[in-house]
């Protein structure tokens, strides 16, 4: 039976049931044990499994992933918490290095279940160095998977889907989603953890998107339905692997494609996303693939213009309905 929870407290309850069930998770990080951690998400596992499977470290990305980079090689499942993507760039040697080659690199002999939990994307006037969306980076790294929830329920499930695999996973949890409330069966089937979801069905043009840039996407996509237009939404869950077949399957029904991400335009996940389903839809497109990214700049501090910097609905409205409007004029003809 299905309940409702904040998205900080779906991870929290998918913690909680892979350390009872496996004495070999544990998790560490800055925060994570007295404090509960930045977002609650490891609130109350101090208190119930001990300073042993709940360790707080010293500000020190770089030590502690390595630290679980080395338990992992000993057969244990280790959760890092880092307490923003942006610290993430001082773990990069033990991630990509580490993590992600360890596998490969001894012939299979040493799995490598580590998981990467980290806040991302643009919260509330952090600053610029704390508001960077890193994605692509680690979308460019063979060996590493990487996930971005957008709902509870995607949450719960895609974090106990990492702590069970046995390769190395970045969880990427918007800051802005902790918060966010929605319907969570514990016990309903998941789906595969890179499988993307169609949120929206359409007809007019297909709107990819990911974690929090979904939810607006499916916002935009109820303006446009006021319209006549009807868009596509597919959440894509899963930025590496991608679920090209799904994507692909809409942009051939729709003939119209819109990528929304909150990251920079430039070479950023929107770009791979455009370019692959160009070369695998080209014959059925009616249009140039469009995109709606962030821009390409430092995110500000002043609330006014850090908002100006990303997408928001009626940027996405916008987009789509330029997108369809030569579809429009055809059927008036």
């Amino acid at each position: 039976m299905a309940e409702e929870m904040l998205y900080w407290q779906a991870l929290n309850r998918a913690m909680d049931i892979e350390m009872s069930e496996d004495e070999s998770v544990f998790t560490l990080g800055e925060d994570v044990g007295l404090y509960g951690g930045s977002y609650r998400v490891t609130e109350g596992l101090y208190a119930k499994y001990g300073e042993w499977r709940v360790r707080d470290t010293p500000i020190s990305e770089g030590g502690f992933t390595g630290v679980g980079v080395g338990a992992a090689l000993v057969g244990t499942r280790p959760v890092v918490e880092i307490m923003t993507i942006n610290f993430a760039l001082l773990a990069l040697d033990s991630i990509v290095n580490g993590a992600a080659k360890i596998s490969f690199m001894s012939g299979g002999q040493f799995p490598m279940a580590i998981v990467v939990r980290t806040p991302s994307g643009v919260a509330r006037q952090l600053g610029a160095q704390h508001a960077q969306r890193l994605e692509q980076m680690f979308m460019n790294v063979p060996g590493l998977r990487v996930a971005a929830p957008s709902t509870p329920q995607d949450a719960y499930w895609q974090l106990r889907q990492a702590i069970a695999s046995n390769e190395p996973i970045i969880l990427l949890e918007h800051e802005l989603l902790y918060f966010t409330k929605g319907q969570v069966d514990i016990v309903a089937e998941p789906p595969p953890m890179h499988r993307a979801i169609v949120r929206r069905p359409g007809k007019d043009v297909t709107i990819i998107a990911y974690s929090r840039m979904a939810l607006l996407a499916q916002e935009a996509a109820t303006e446009l339905a006021k319209e006549g237009i009807e868009a596509e939404v597919i959440d894509l869950r899963s930025l590496s692997p991608i679920d090209w077949d799904t994507c692909t399957a809409s942009v051939n029904k729709t003939h119209r494609l819109l990528v929304v991400e909150e990251d920079c335009r430039f070479a950023g996940a929107g770009a791979e996303v455009a370019a692959t389903l160009a070369e695998r839809c080209f014959f059925s497109l009616n249009a140039p693939p469009q995109r709606v990214a962030g821009l390409d700049m430092p995110t500000p501090f002043n609330g006014a213009l850090e908002a100006a910097t990303i997408p928001r609905v009626p940027d996405i409205v916008e987009a789509a309905r330029i997108l369809c409007e030569p579809q429009k004029t055809q059927a008036a003809e």
